[in-house]
């Protein structure tokens, strides 16, 4: 577990190489002393407009690796490289708040059948990803907050986000796993940093 200085360093250096990318487009991840910043996670960057907190981007890496720099990685992605969005914008900098999810290690949600499955996947608390050979897709943990979901609700729409139909839920080759996320946020454009509980 991060503590909240760590968790602040982590946001403060995601809004930070965005900013200096505006001057130097080659610019590579810096890197820190700290341990356990050091230390190798998956980490997602996500960007949302302030106040509405609507998203502007988000991308993460799955693959653990050094915290610190993935979440610089993908701070950049989030703004430039998310094919959903057109890319942040400098002035856009004033109106958007970082947030920070560091993830654990993914485990293999096993069950005989689809209904045992879901007794293990507990809302406000589990993020998951799905995977059937070409198709995988991820959802964050407080996205099922965000939107009111219950497990039914996530996992359809976990299905749509990896270009499958729910039908691939009953699919004996689809593969699900959990995992859980400290999660760190601006409170608003460049302001105070604060770890959000989802429960």
């Amino acid at each position: 577990m991060l503590n909240i200085e760590e968790g602040t360093s982590l946001v403060k250096s995601a809004r930070a190489i965005v900013e200096k990318s505006y001057k130097n487009k080659g610019l590579e991840p810096k890197k820190t002393q700290n341990v356990k910043l050091n230390e190798k996670h998956g980490a997602f960057v996500t960007i949302k407009e302030f106040p509405s907190r609507m998203l502007r981007g988000c991308i993460g890496l799955i693959t653990p690796a050094c915290l610190y720099e993935a979440v610089q990685h993908a701070a950049l992605s989030a703004a430039f490289k998310d094919t959903r969005f057109p890319s942040l914008q400098k002035k856009e900098l004033g109106s958007v708040i970082f947030e920070i999810s560091v993830m654990t290690e993914p485990t293999l949600v096993l069950g005989e059948n689809l209904d045992e499955l879901k007794k293990k996947i507990e809302i406000g608390r589990d993020g998951l990803i799905i995977s059937n050979g070409y198709y995988s897709g991820l959802l964050l943990p407080q996205v099922q907050i965000e939107q009111k979901w219950n497990v039914d609700v996530f996992l359809e729409n976990l299905c749509y986000k990896a270009g499958m139909t729910p039908d691939f839920l009953n699919d004996e080759n689809t593969k699900i796993w959990k995992f859980q996320c400290q999660i760190f946020v601006e409170c608003e454009p460049n302001g105070r940093i604060e770890e959000i509980k989802l429960r």
